[in-house]
């Protein structure tokens, strides 16, 4: 830097930004215990890590099919567990665009790796990503649902 400083006097380096607002995907959390990760109009979705913990070792996975639309709060797939049956709903508008094939042969994946390889649908949504909680406001989330038990 001192080198440029010398070469270019008054020459001012700037530095890239970290990411770029245009094409960043952060991932997003419905009150439900879905995440949602978007791209653009495009998103892949599954259930968070609290979410598979509740529902216990996952043995079977009832995926929706491609092409299949549903509207925000409506049931979107069911997780069968030894414990129970979960429903996974939609945080918005969407249609379904892939489902995850791989679960088909090892639904734990959704245990092992709920925020990533077990990932449940891919979609193309409408609605505002904004109205669901980030990371941080989704942990408060979960503390407030501990305190109410």
């Amino acid at each position: 830097m001192a080198a440029l400083r010398a070469a270019f006097g008054s020459f001012r380096v700037a530095s890239a930004p970290a990411f770029r607002l245009r094409g960043f995907s952060a991932v997003r959390f419905a009150p439900t215990h879905e995440w949602f990760k978007a791209d653009g109009d495009s998103a892949t979705m599954g259930i968070s890590d609290f979410a598979q913990g509740q529902l216990g070792e996952v043995v079977y996975c009832e995926l929706p099919e491609v092409g299949a639309k549903f509207s925000a709060k409506s049931t979107l797939c069911t997780l069968e567990s030894v414990k129970a049956v979960g429903e996974v709903y939609a945080p918005l508008d969407l249609e379904v665009t892939a489902v995850n094939e791989k679960l088909q042969d090892e639904p734990a994946t959704v245990n092992s790796s709920p925020e990533d390889d077990g990932w449940l649908v891919k979609v193309k949504f409408t609605g505002d990503v904004n109205s669901l909680m980030d990371r941080e406001a989704y942990m408060k989330h979960l503390e407030s649902e501990k305190t109410e038990e």
